[in-house]
């Protein structure tokens, strides 16, 4: 049987999580109460922790974005985007978010009004309080976290050639030793914090859609029913990671984005619409005037539980989750610059986000204290996985849209499914992107396995400790792997200085060539047959000239031709253990400016040709189409100069090492 698995990391990996459930399934009363003496450890030892864990991330995220780190593309120079935005946002939306916004889109709000952490409930302040705590909850910290994990993993393995997993991440700490125990132990943590991760969205969307059923349609909820239609809503996973990213998962995400956002504005449109933009706007401004402060807040004078069922159980969850989310998010951001990553990821979900839980929670809140409807309440206090369809119930057509509420839900569910099983299995498999189906199908299943023996051990509360605990090591990892992403940052921002300083002789083209032909070169309109001609007859000749003056000063020199793309390049070996040196020439299609109201307008007359420089970290944006044989060896051997200066500047750092390949 075929098989990419790094058997260190699977045979590890899934042995811990096995024991976990079979000790779970066997010794319920024993494993419930380990779950409760680790939950209150972790309280009572670390939760300053993971606060401030969670601050040091969102702080790096916004300072990478304003930069100048901001313009480094999570690729080489010249790569797009796989994946237009909507696409790309509706990915992000599904796999990061959508089952806890459907669980806790009426009831967390409702349940900080009924209980809050400070002060009188069930106030005008309890209310706006409980909008800005959920704010807080669901807003920049949460996407900051599966930021930094996404744009480190996509950073290392587009720009860098690692493998995609975590253990690339501290590549400029260690170096090689990341293909040894210490990056084994640290995919198995990310495998272990991913699976209990999901596990935690899966029990919490069975627990929804029991009750949305039961709502509906008198089903009981039970243990035994949630067992039922978490082996279902798998089963519906594994056929969706079988067909892979491009279908499966990229359709499910996309027709969910489609019904959320229809949820959204019929609840925008029927219920009170002004109130709903009223809060909007003032949540948005008391959680960004607030943001500083309940970042750092503990309760440290005001002791109480309350900050480890909900602030710690949420970053414990995104934690748990960035692995699975991270990691996803750079397998389809390739091609983006960090500026671009960080704004999309941050900035775009955060407002959705806060947009559905103002929309959802203040009209929730509207019902309860202008409406007067506290039944609503009590129903949330005692099932919040109900608090969805008691909301709908008190709008028109509730059949229909608790019906579209349930679908959102299964459909999240099998999105969380299949995407984690295809991101563990790329964990355990070092990266490797065509696995076998069977592998990705064990994962799945796995999940579920976790989310039934999770549920009969203590339900939910179970959940949230497995997530918060299996959060704690992995924290340490995030920290580690901000530091290398730190260094390998500096060193390439370092290369693109040196590539791109002023140099003191004329411009490349116009060496040996009067000003006439320097101006044809400029405003010619070249054919694809007039590139390939001067890459066969200039640059190539130009190429092995400077290979052959290599060679015999002893250096290790190829010239190679791609039949495909027609780019001839050359390649210098033998710099140790830093990065070879590439200078490669392709003939690129560009669309003709329209400069004056008489040019060409024709489509396809307006297509012509450039011969374009390509270096190893890309493309450079430059044209050497026209230049003279002298003017190419020139540039040829500026840019190895440069190259051999970055080389000069970061000797003997290990973090060099990651330019390698």
């Amino acid at each position: 049987m075929r098989t990419t698995l790094n058997p260190p990391v699977f045979f590890t990996s899934a042995i811990f999580i096995l024991l976990i459930v079979v000790l779970t399934i066997i010794a319920p009363e024993a494993s419930g109460n380990l779950f409760s003496a680790t939950q209150s450890w972790i309280l009572g030892h670390a939760s300053w922790f993971y606060i401030l864990v969670v601050a040091i991330i969102l702080l790096t995220v916004i300072f990478l974005a304003l930069s100048r780190y901001g313009d480094i593309k999570l690729g080489p120079d010249h790569s797009q985007p796989d994946y237009r935005d909507v696409t790309w946002f509706a990915m992000l939306f599904s796999a990061g978010m959508g089952i806890g916004l459907m669980f806790f889109g009426v009831a967390e709000p409702v349940m900080h009004f009924v209980s809050p952490p400070v002060g009188d409930a069930e106030t005008v302040a309890a209310a706006r309080e409980a909008m800005n705590i959920t704010f807080f909850h669901w807003g920049l910290h949460a996407w900051s976290i599966y930021a930094i994990v996404g744009l480190t993993l996509a950073f290392f393995s587009y720009r860098h050639g690692l493998p995609l997993t975590l253990r690339s991440a501290l590549y400029p700490l260690i170096g090689e030793r990341i293909y040894g125990p210490i990056g084994h132990a640290v995919d198995i943590f990310a495998i272990i914090g991913t699976v209990f991760g999901i596990a935690t969205s899966l029990g919490l969307g069975v627990a929804q859609i029991n009750s949305g059923l039961h709502h509906l349609f008198g089903l009981p909820v039970s243990i035994p029913t949630q067992v039922v239609l978490i082996v279902i809503a798998t089963s519906l996973a594994t056929i969706s990671v079988a067909s892979g990213l491009d279908r499966g998962i990229r359709i499910l995400s996309e027709t969910n984005l489609g019904l959320a956002v229809m949820l959204l504005l019929f609840v925008l449109v029927l219920g009170p619409t002004v109130f709903i933009l009223q809060t909007f706007v003032q949540n948005t401004g008391g959680y960004i005037s607030d943001l500083v402060n309940k970042t750092f807040n503990l309760y440290a004078y005001q002791p109480n539980d309350w900050i480890g069922g909900w602030t710690l159980f949420y970053w414990g969850w995104w934690i748990a989750w960035s692995p699975f989310v991270g990691l996803f998010i750079a397998r389809i951001s390739r091609g983006r610059s960090i500026r671009e990553f960080v704004r999309g990821v941050l900035l775009v979900p955060t407002g959705f986000t806060l947009m559905w839980m103002t929309v959802f929670g203040d009209t929730a809140l509207h019902m309860i204290v202008v409406d007067g409807l506290t039944d609503l309440a009590q129903v949330v206090a005692q099932d919040s996985s109900l608090a969805l369809f008691a909301f709908l119930e008190q709008l028109p057509l509730a059949s229909v849209t608790s019906s579209v509420a349930i679908a959102m839900v299964v459909v999240f569910f099998v999105t969380s499914a299949d995407s984690g099983a295809l991101v563990v299995d790329l964990l355990a498999s070092s990266g490797a992107e065509n696995s076998p189906v069977w592998q990705r199908i064990f994962w799945s299943s796995l999940m579920g396995v976790v989310a039934i023996a999770l549920l009969l051990a203590d339900g939910l509360t179970a959940l949230q400790t497995a997530t918060i605990a299996s959060a704690l090591p992995f924290s340490v990892i995030l920290l580690l792997a901000i530091w290398g992403l730190f260094k390998a940052l500096k060193l390439d921002a370092t290369k693109r200085r040196i590539r791109y300083q002023t140099v003191t002789r004329a411009q490349p083209g116009s060496i040996g060539q009067p000003w006439q032909r320097r101006l044809r070169n400029i405003v010619l309109m070249p054919k694809h047959e007039h590139v390939l001609r001067f890459i066969q007859e200039v640059a190539l000749p130009s190429i092995r000239l400077v290979a052959e003056e290599l060679k015999g000063q002893g250096y290790d020199v190829e010239v190679t031709e791609d039949g495909e793309t027609n780019a001839v390049n050359l390649e210098v070996r033998h710099h140790g253990q830093y990065m070879d040196f590439s200078y490669a020439v392709r003939p690129l299609e560009q669309e003709r400016p329209v400069l004056t109201p008489d040019d060409v307008r024709d489509k396809d007359e307006r297509r012509y040709f450039r011969a374009e420089v390509f270096l190893r970290e890309g493309g450079q944006d430059y044209d050497i189409m026209g230049w003279s044989n002298e003017a190419v060896i020139s540039d040829i051997l500026d840019q190895y100069e440069r190259h051999r200066q970055y080389l000069h500047m970061v000797h003997a750092s290990p973090a060099a090492e990651v330019q390698e390949g």
